[in-house]
Formats: structure tokens, C-alpha cells, sequence
């Protein structure tokens, strides 16, 4: 029988660890702060954006919202970030992607200050997550790798499959596995025999973004799986890359969707809040 990962609840414990850390820092007289930058009217960011604001408010992190029109051009896009990087208000900076078309969201992810950079995107704290140095982790990898320690699933020695190589969720939760000890394999769309190497791995992590991709067959007896993707179906139901009803009997450890995965990125990016503002 396999045990569920309840992300959601997890998730609402590291919350309420954080709300008693943000009442010390404001003791200390540090208000941690994040600023979020939402371009367009994309109708998945505002549901996210919604989410991290409502969370700053559960924990007692300050919280401004800069929503630009669809036709911002890239140069105040940046003078906006450069702003906000001046700012010794504001401990964390995030750029909600995906930005509308003409606009470079890895331009704008480098213009924030890698001291700012709340998602972990900005090259020197990619650099520094290679290097195995102390930095700001993309905040899904993060909610991962918690979401394995805390259920004492081990890591070390580990086979890890990854499919997926996205810079947000595959590459940098790669290196994350390998500072850990695990034998990593990322998958993509070019792997050959993919389901033979699936067949193998402790750990399968999957970020896709295709509904029901990961199948019985391709998972091992006893396995983990770890499902990223979510899909919202026509009838507006939510789904994960991962046959979950028919895997859940086979492996030891599964995560739903939704509840599982989505809640803990939310809550590591707190956590890289307060992170941030401990630093500044």
C-alpha cells in the first residue's frame, strides 16, 4: 500500500514555522518584504499570484503587486526591476512568468539582484546551486527535496529519473539530487527507450506537462513518484503528468495533484523571503 505525500499539509506547517520567524524579525525591527511583477493578464499567473499574495498575508510578509499592461516594453520592465533592486524596503523581487510575447523573461530574471532573487533564477544563484554553495534554490526543486527528508525517503545513493528538462523544475532540481548523493538521469523529448529507463528509478519525478504521460508500465514496484505537472481539463478539473489512480497500488510513496507538489513551492518562495530578509 502506498503512502500519499500531503503536500498541502506540509506545506501548512512550514507556513506556520515561518509566521513565528517573521514575528521575530519584526521584533528585531526587519519587516520581510516581496515585491511581484506581473506583465499581461495571463489567467494561470493571476491564480499563482493570487496564491503567493494570499500566503505573504498568512505569514505576515509585506507584499506589493506591480501589474503592467500587455504592451510594457522590456526597458521599463527593467527600470521597474532596477527600482525595486534600489529599494531597502523590499528583501525579495519576483517576475511572474510567462511574460507576453517580446518581452526576455531571462533578461529580466538577471537584472534582479541575485540577493533579491526569490525564485532562484538569476545565473549566480544557478552558479552557486552547481557549485553546491549556499544560495536561493528555484523554489519547486526545493519543495521537493523537503517534501522527500521530511517523509524520510532517502536520497543518497538513490537512481533519480527526471523527466523534464525545464531551467524552473528539471535542471535545477538535477543538481539538487546530486548535492544529495543521487544517481540523476534527466529525461526530454529526444530520449530514446524512455520507459525502460523510468523502469529503474528509486525516485521519478515528473514535469512535463502532459496529463496521465507517466503510465503503470513505466513505473518501477516500490518506487516513489513526484508529480509536477499540472493540467486543468476542459471540465476545469486539474490533473497532474501521472496516471495516479492506476499507479498509486503499485509504488511507496506517490503525490496527488492537486495538493501535493504546488503547495510546497509556494511555501519554500516564503521561505526564500525570509531567507532574504534574515541576509539583508
Amino acid at each position: 500500500m502506498s503512502e500519499i505525500i500531503n503536500g498541502k499539509e506540509l506545506a501548512k506547517s512550514i507556513r506556520l514555522k515561518l509566521k513565528e520567524e517573521v514575528n521575530e524579525l519584526k521584533n528585531a525591527n526587519i519587516r520581510p518584504k516581496l515585491a511581484v511583477i506581473m506583465v499581461g493578464n495571463d489567467k494561470a499567473s493571476k491564480v499563482y499570484v493570487k496564491n503567493k499574495s494570499k500566503a505573504c498575508e498568512e505569514i505576515g510578509i509585506e507584499y506589493e503587486e506591480y501589474l503592467l499592461p500587455e504592451n510594457t516594453k522590456m526597458t521599463e520592465l527593467l527600470e521597474l526591476i532596477e527600482k525595486l533592486n534600489n529599494d531597502v524596503t523590499i528583501h525579495g523581487i519576483l517576475v511572474q512568468s510567462p511574460l507576453p510575447e517580446g518581452l526576455d523573461a531571462n533578461e529580466a530574471f538577471r537584472k534582479i539582484s541575485p540577493k533579491k532573487d526569490v525564485d532562484g533564477f538569476h545565473p549566480v544563484n544557478v552558479g552557486k546551486l552547481s557549485l553546491n554553495q549556499d544560495c536561493f534554490v528555484s523554489c519547486t526543486p526545493y519543495g521537493i527535496i523537503k517534501m522527500l527528508e521530511t517523509y524520510n525517503i532517502p536520497i543518497e545513493g538513490a537512481y533519480a529519473v527526471i523527466i523534464g528538462r525545464s531551467n524552473i523544475v528539471g535542471k535545477p532540481l538535477a543538481k539538487c539530487l546530486l548535492n544529495k548523493n543521487a544517481t540523476v538521469t534527466v529525461c526530454h523529448s529526444r530520449t530514446k527507450n524512455l520507459k525502460n529507463i523510468t523502469k529503474q528509478a528509486d525516485i521519478l519525478i515528473s514535469a512535463i506537462g502532459k496529463p496521465k504521460f507517466v503510465t503503470k508500465e513505466m513505473v518501477k514496484e516500490g518506487a516513489t513518484v513526484i508529480d509536477v505537472g499540472i493540467n486543468r481539463m476542459n471540465d476545469g478539473k486539474l490533473i497532474g503528468d501521472v496516471d495516479f489512480e492506476n499507479i498509486k497500488e503499485k509504488v511507496s510513496y506517490i503525490t496527488p495533484v492537486p495538493g501535493g507538489v504546488g503547495p510546497m513551492t509556494i511555501a519554500m518562495l516564503m521561505h526564500n523571503v525570509v531567507k532574504a530578509s534574515k541576509q539583508h
